[in-house]
């Protein structure tokens, strides 16, 4: 029989409700000033970035990850149901939870759900502060009814949001004690091996939950498992299927996006943007498909209106990976004045990196490949070394191999460049890299073959890389 609630208990949790109304206060002004100060970034250059970029920080309106290498990511994709992407769905349901909450304070699956949701904002709203709100939420629920599958469910997205992966197992494998069939557990467990670097048990992981749990959030995360593996056909196929059992807006954009990005990752650039239409059709603010679109753009000769999409998406999120985008379609139109609107988004990236890392937010990998590129340099070797410490993926591979290769250390990078091709994943940046390295090691023929191979595989993968490499290959081809 439920216990009866007393004022005292309907108190505190209205108490609880009232604080976070007070901090949604905070975020909403927080997110306002990082979006006005879009119109003085150029102004400001680099010390006016940083007062802005500490409000930013300090306010709660950063996001914590980015997008994967040089475009979108779907690692580490959400544990929360696609459905609940939509992000105004998202907001609505974060409301209604707040008001139910006000009446029922001991509903420990409204607080867990309610955590999730947090979880789920501070991803597609680039909003960490919502992580501590999260915490809270869950917490409650687990006093309320110590070790329920959904607050564990709930701890597991919380960890991995944090890039706190061998935490997000645990959680998922205690989670997946009290519940074997938690969708939420099963996915999140593929999401933390993925993002461990554990991959045959990923594809194990994968395997048991499309037994288990056959459904939109499984079918992305096998999928992914495949891709990774080299196999982008069944990647495909699973994604396809995806979509077809795809009803709500979030789960429409979330599957269409992820299709899209895996065609612009084999170089088909219309079938991308025809998926990314599909996603935006469905909800016309999701950031990944925005960010892919512009991309696709970009690499099929829309310049203009990539950097016009681009500009969008930093407006809203400026991100380190967005940031270099812009800044590198802004470097490749050549002109003066897209110079100097170049170096601001490179100036952001950097500031962005050092108000995080003050703030005791973790860098990520977008910030290694940043700094290496357009940044301190023996500054992205400390963070991918730090990196590969906590993980070994094929992201981090990649980004310490080119970190080294920035600091002019190729003959240990191209243990690490190799070692990012290892597992058959098809990524044109990746070949781009480790192609450079073998240059600059002196295996030429190895480097005429990964190069191509890159250019093939997405001849316009990046604005300023695609063209070093054809510079590269050129110059291979005259030293014959």
């Amino acid at each position: 029989m439920a216990k009866p609630v007393t004022e005292s208990a309907k108190e505190t949790a209205a108490g609880s409700v009232k604080a976070i109304a007070v901090e949604e206060d905070e975020r909403v002004v927080a997110v306002r000033r990082v979006r006005a100060a879009g119109s003085r970034w150029r102004a400001a250059r680099l010390a006016g970035c940083a007062a802005l970029l500490a409000v930013a920080v300090t306010g709660g309106a950063i996001a914590l990850g980015a997008s994967r290498g040089q475009a979108p990511a779907p690692v580490a994709a959400s544990a929360v149901t696609p459905g609940l992407l939509n992000s105004k769905d998202l907001d609505a349901s974060i409301t209604a939870l707040q008001a139910q909450l006000r009446s029922q304070p001991r509903d420990h699956g409204g607080w867990a759900t309610l955590g999730l949701a947090y979880v789920e904002q501070a991803r597609t709203k680039g909003d960490p502060s919502r992580y501590a709100q999260a915490e809270r939420a869950l917490s409650r629920s687990l006093e309320l009814a110590p070790d329920n599958d959904q607050a564990l469910c709930g701890r597991a997205a919380l960890a991995a949001a944090r890039h706190d992966f061998k935490d997000a197992l645990t959680y998922a494998d205690r989670a997946l004690k009290q519940n074997p069939y938690s969708e939420r557990a099963l996915s999140s467990r593929i999401d933390a091996l993925v993002e461990l670097g554990r991959y045959d048990e990923a594809a194990k992981a994968a395997d048991t939950a499309d037994e288990r749990r056959p459904g939109v959030p499984v079918f992305t995360r096998y999928a992914y498992v495949h891709e990774l593996r080299g196999d982008t056909g069944t990647a495909r196929r699973v994604l396809e299927q995806a979509l077809s059992a795809a009803t709500s807006p979030g789960d429409v954009a979330y599957v269409a996006a992820q299709l899209g990005q895996l065609a612009w990752n084999q170089g088909d650039y219309r079938t991308a943007l025809t998926y990314y239409a599909r996603a935006l059709a469905a909800d016309d603010t999701y950031l990944p498909a925005l960010e892919g679109r512009a991309r696709a753009q970009a690499a099929s000769g829309d310049r203009d209106a990539a950097v016009r999409g681009m500009e969008t998406v930093v407006s809203r999120y400026p991100l380190p990976g967005p940031l270099v985008e812009l800044g590198e379609l802004y470097e490749a139109r050549g002109a003066e004045g897209d110079k100097t609107k170049a170096a601001d988004q490179y100036a952001l990236v950097d500031a962005w990196t050092a108000l995080a890392r003050a703030n005791g937010v973790n860098a990520d990998l977008d910030t290694a490949l940043a700094a290496a590129d357009h940044g301190d340099r023996a500054d992205a070797l400390r963070a991918a070394r730090a990196e590969w410490a906590r993980r070994h993926t094929v992201h981090t591979a990649d980004a310490l191999a080119w970190a080294l290769h920035a600091n002019g250390r190729d003959g240990e990078a191209l243990t690490y460049a190799r070692r990012s091709t290892a597992t058959g994943y098809r990524n044109a940046s990746f070949l781009y890299h480790r192609g450079i390295i073998e240059l600059a090691t002196g295996h030429r023929e190895d480097a005429r073959t990964s190069l191509t191979a890159a250019l093939k595989l997405n001849p316009g993968f990046s604005p300023l890389g695609a063209s070093r490499a054809r510079t590269a290959l050129k110059g291979l081809e005259a030293a014959k």
